[in-house]
């Protein structure tokens, strides 16, 4: 390829095009002022976006005759090969002297095919490039969590079905409620999972519009192919508003929204598993491979992993609450200020990936400790509900057999009991509809399978709700190589 017609990278300030923007100035920017200002220290992992939204420029340029077929052709190979050194050797973008991505290629560009280069940004402002490589990135981003999600539902589903008709208490208020199987317990969190795919895919439909060809602010001053290029670029549909396109961050707004998401259910996860953990519960045992202990009590196995979980909540919601505060009193268009949007997003969908992976191993491999779980479903009570429902089945009015068992709970605390110790006088003392059969509603199986509704706990209905988890699981996995 042939040399750069303009000085090397890094050469004095105020030589020609060392800049993107030079030629309005006389005086060189302040050292460090110019270092602070800088954003290719974050926003260089947009490198493989602004290639590729480069070379569908490049090729848009063609149409309008800006660049003939030869310049066209050297420029997007000029592109590739800027991909390929880079990969090869990420050394090339440490040692750059550039102030962002969009500088980075050109003076890249310059190097490899020279004068030529200079006439890719025709028609162009890096601000729709930004806003461009952000819906490339987010767009990519959103897709890989997707599938992180379903890995880790996937998990989730598989434990289910190991546990089987294992039942455990259920609480609120952190007090013992009533039985559930395990693996209704299991796909609550799968519900929320699922409910976050959606909301990814939802926020996608908004991610997936192209803004190039929206200029500075007011449009580009060509007549541009913007529907070619979206086509090209895999965008749905192309912005309707320069000014809103070049501004607009709902788009990374709403995704910092469902990350955020994310991270809530992820840590209400990880709360109840650090506390089935601990001795206290003895439901469920860490998997030593993804835990750790203390420098100072050899007996401990602590749950830094799901600790790291709840805490990453924090993380990402600030990521949020960072990104909605940047741009709440912005005026239309661009403003710099937006150059700080991307650390927020950047953060956040690291944060959440590493979290989702480790997530999903974490899942596979803790232990469920079934005896303890099922002795603990077996008693406190667990039981309470479905003996007011037995008096309401003899006709007793709900309000009335409340208090009843009530007061049966109340008298085996005195004497050390649980309701199955009673003696059928001393139930009737209470209530004279109490009868034999008593005793059989009581059973945990009994329980369970009385909770006999679409979503409720009973072991017919659990088993159809995994087998409708597996159909909704495929048709999301289905999705996702539908938009590969």
């Amino acid at each position: 390829m042939a040399a750069s017609a303009v000085g090397e990278e890094g050469r004095d300030r105020g030589g020609p095009f060392v800049k993107m923007w030079s030629g309005r100035f006389r005086e060189p920017l302040d050292p460090q002022f110019d270092q602070w200002q800088r954003s290719f220290s974050f926003d260089r992992r947009l490198l493989g976006d602004e290639l590729a939204a480069s070379a569908a420029w490049a090729r848009a340029l063609e149409k309008t005759g800006i660049l003939d077929s030869a310049e066209r052709a050297r420029i997007v190979e000029g592109l590739q090969e800027i991909g390929r050194a880079c990969q090869a050797n990420p050394k090339v973008m440490d040692e750059s002297d550039a102030e962002d991505v969009h500088h980075f290629v050109e003076l890249q560009l310059v190097k490899a095919i020279g004068e030529t280069a200079y006439k890719l940004h025709t028609g162009r402002s890096r601000n729709e490039q930004i806003a461009t490589d952000l819906r490339l990135f987010a767009r990519r981003n959103a897709d890989a969590i997707r599938e992180q999600l379903a890995a880790l539902i996937a998990a989730l589903l598989s434990r289910a079905q190991q546990l089987g008709t294992t039942a455990m208490p259920s609480y609120t208020h952190l007090q013992k409620a009533e039985p559930v199987l395990a693996a209704h317990w299991l796909l609550a969190y799968a519900e929320m999972f699922f409910r976050d795919a959606d909301r990814l895919a939802d926020c996608r439909k908004r991610v997936n519009v192209l803004p190039l060809g929206s200029g500075a602010v007011a449009g580009s001053g060509l007549k541009l192919d913007r529907a070619g290029m979206a086509e090209e670029l895999g965008f749905a549909g192309i912005t309707a508003n320069s000014m809103d396109a070049t501004s607009d961050r709902d788009f990374e707004i709403e995704l910092l929204s469902v990350l955020s998401m994310i991270a809530v259910h992820l840590s209400r996860l990880a709360e109840e598993i650090t506390i089935f953990s601990t001795r206290e519960f003895g439901f469920i045992t860490l998997p030593d491979m993804l835990s750790t202990g203390s420098s100072a009590m050899p007996q401990k196995k602590n749950p830094d992993a799901t600790e790291l979980f709840r805490a990453k909540a924090g993380r990402v919601s600030g990521d949020l609450l960072q990104a909605m505060m940047t741009v709440k009193g912005l005026p239309l268009a661009y403003n710099k200020d937006m150059q700080e949007l991307q650390v927020p997003l950047f953060d956040a969908v690291d944060a959440i990936m590493g979290t989702l992976e480790v997530a999903e191993k974490f899942i596979s491999k803790i232990g469920f400790n079934t005896d303890a779980m099922i002795l603990a479903a077996n008693t406190g009570f667990m039981n309470a509900m479905e003996a007011a429902n037995y008096l309401v089945r003899k006709g007793v009015p709900f309000r009335r057999a409340h208090e009843a068992v009530g007061n049966a709970v109340h008298l085996c605390i005195e004497r050390g009991c649980e309701l199955d110790g009673l003696t059928i006088d001393e139930l009737r003392e209470i209530r004279p509809e109490f009868g034999e059969d008593f005793y059989a509603c009581l059973k945990l199986q009994s329980v369970l399978a009385n909770h006999d509704v679409p979503g409720g706990t009973a072991p017919t209905h659990v088993q159809a709700a995994l087998g409708n988890a597996r159909t909704r699981l495929q048709a999301m996995k289905g999705e996702h190589n539908a938009n590969a």
